[in-house]
């Protein structure tokens, strides 16, 4: 039995680039189900429609990108936000994946790695345009500085340890997979699991734990 096909919700306030996009990706065997040209219609079309991706524009004329990302990211848990913009001024990145933006991607990008983006995103994975990726482990390193919390840690399994510091350092559950010798599927229970015991929602505020704790700087 073949997978359902990924479902995406495409937010731009520009019609034609909107209009296009959403017919590229529906070419390429995605579900587009919405479509929204502002922060308030995508909030309130996500609730209904409940995409697998929310493709998120940051300047939405009058309204933010970010605050959209932000109410969605909060209100439908199983909805990912992956952000398509113009900008690639870092502090829209930050601000973005601060908001619980799973990824961010430059307008530039293919339509292949857009397609690939779109993908990696559904199945949970962190997603940058070349050289973001850094930006944003070196921010959540400073911010390590001052930890938000003083309670203690959650206890994980050894393997569960050795999973979250793989994360932190960028691979995927199927690169991580293929270097501890396990499957995929036990890949995502571990990450599942961690999850869970940590109160996180995903990879990237897994990734930001991991960097506030040291684990990406062991080996």
């Amino acid at each position: 039995m073949s997978e359902p096909p990924v479902s995406v919700m495409v937010v731009d306030d520009h019609p034609m680039w909107r209009d296009g996009v959403a017919r590229d990706l529906t070419e390429r065997g995605f579900q587009v189900l919405a479509t929204a040209g502002d922060a308030a219609s995508a909030l309130r079309i996500a609730r209904t429609v409940k995409p697998d991706v929310v493709l998120m524009d940051l300047n939405l004329g009058d309204s933010s990108g970010v605050n959209a990302t932000l109410q969605i990211t909060q209100e439908i848990p199983g909805t990912r936000v992956l952000v398509l913009s113009a900008s690639g001024e870092h502090s829209d990145v930050l601000e973005a994946v601060k908001a619980g933006a799973s990824g961010y991607l430059v307008k530039s990008a293919s339509a292949e790695e857009l397609v690939d983006a779109v993908r990696r995103t559904a199945a949970g994975d962190a997603v940058f345009t070349a050289g973001l990726a850094g930006l944003v482990l070196g921010e959540y390193r400073r911010m390590a500085i001052t930890p938000d919390s003083e309670t203690q840690a959650p206890q994980l399994t050894e393997r569960e340890t050795e999973v979250l510091r793989l994360v932190a350092k960028g691979m995927t559950a199927r690169q991580i997979a293929k270097k501890l010798v396990i499957s995929h599927r036990t890949v995502e229970n571990h990450v599942q699991s961690t999850l869970r015991k940590l109160q996180l929602h995903n990879r990237v505020e897994l990734a930001r734990y991991a960097i506030e704790h040291g684990l990406d700087q062991e080996s």
